[in-house]
């Protein structure tokens, strides 16, 4: 009896046990979870904004068939800091804080998720993933926070390649398309997003951690400093922009063929219309140079912000 007593008080300890480890896991991830989605979404918008001048630039190029060129770019920039102001440099930036934010966000939890459930799946649980899972665990990041931000991307878009009085805010936008062309345009250069975002964030996260890993390696140092970190996020923005630029032309043409004059096309008959009109490097590589210049700008900020949140809030919980 008092055997019987006793392995059953032992029982109910060790489920009270498992119970309250659980609870703690769950809390842990949680806490996990909602550290990565805070310094993701602030590490979007200080990258983002940085760049954004630059960023509203290579639209415009991107959607017309102006000849690209820096000395064209500049006098852009230029020419519109005369004509409309300084702050107009950053039109369209609120549509794209409105994107980015939740696009950071979900990217880098996203990543962080992903790695967790590759590293369980191929056995390396706390340890750096190796090249296969690591390329996955990105081009799974970056489709997943596409997918769901999607017409803000489109809205973005369209607020940097119109004049103020065609757009007066980001719910006009909605407004006009959903009236003048129909709920689906909101979804026009989608596909072409996918496909792009795939190299783009595969080979991204993948360059940066193979970085920090290599740097671990050999330096012996568990962490980088921010300036190396810097360096290899800049690597990361330059390798993965290049890799899906085209995608990238083939996008803004498509989301902006509404108020361009274009006909809305498929991603074939775009990228054919874009090679027959201006060739395929200068077209479908319109406006890299300068994606090579704001690229690793806004992703070594991007990376090392991310990081550098993530450091500071761990050491906040602990």
């Amino acid at each position: 009896m008092g055997n019987g007593v006793q392995e059953g008080s032992v029982r109910l300890r060790e489920d009270a046990e498992t119970v309250l480890s659980g609870a703690v896991s769950s809390k842990r991830d949680h806490r996990q979870v909602l550290s990565s989605l805070l310094s993701g979404a602030l590490a979007g918008a200080l990258a983002k904004t940085a760049v954004a001048p630059l960023d509203r630039t290579k639209i415009i190029f991107q959607v017309s068939s102006k000849r690209f060129s820096a000395k064209e770019a500049f006098r852009l920039l230029y020419f519109t800091y005369l004509n409309e102001g300084f702050l107009s440099l950053w039109r369209g930036n609120s549509a794209t804080m409105v994107r980015v934010i939740p696009y950071a966000a979900i990217q880098f939890s996203a990543h962080e998720e992903y790695k967790r459930i590759l590293g369980r799946y191929y056995g390396f649980c706390g340890e750096a993933l190796p090249p296969w899972p690591r390329l996955l665990a990105g081009a799974l990041a970056g489709t997943t926070a596409a997918s769901l931000t999607y017409p803000l991307d489109l809205v973005r878009a369209r607020m940097a390649v119109t004049p103020k009085e065609m757009y007066s805010n980001i719910f006009h936008v909605f407004i006009r398309i959903s009236r003048e062309e129909g709920l689906k345009t909101l979804y026009f250069g989608f596909t072409p997003t996918v496909l792009g975002v795939i190299p783009y964030a595969g080979l991204s996260f993948f360059t940066y951690e193979s970085l920090k890993s290599l740097h671990r390696e050999y330096s012996g140092r568990p962490q980088p400093y921010p300036f190396e970190r810097m360096v290899f996020g800049a690597c990361a923005g330059l390798i993965g922009q290049s890799a899906s630029y085209p995608l990238d032309v083939v996008r803004r043409r498509m989301q902006t063929a509404g108020v361009t004059g274009h006909h809305h096309g498929s991603i074939l008959s775009t990228l054919c219309s874009i090679v027959r009109e201006e060739g395929a490097v200068r077209g479908l590589y319109k406006g890299l140079s300068m994606n090579w210049l704001k690229g690793p700008i806004a992703v070594g900020i991007s990376f090392t912000t991310f990081d550098l949140m993530q450091i500071l809030l761990h050491r906040l919980q602990s």
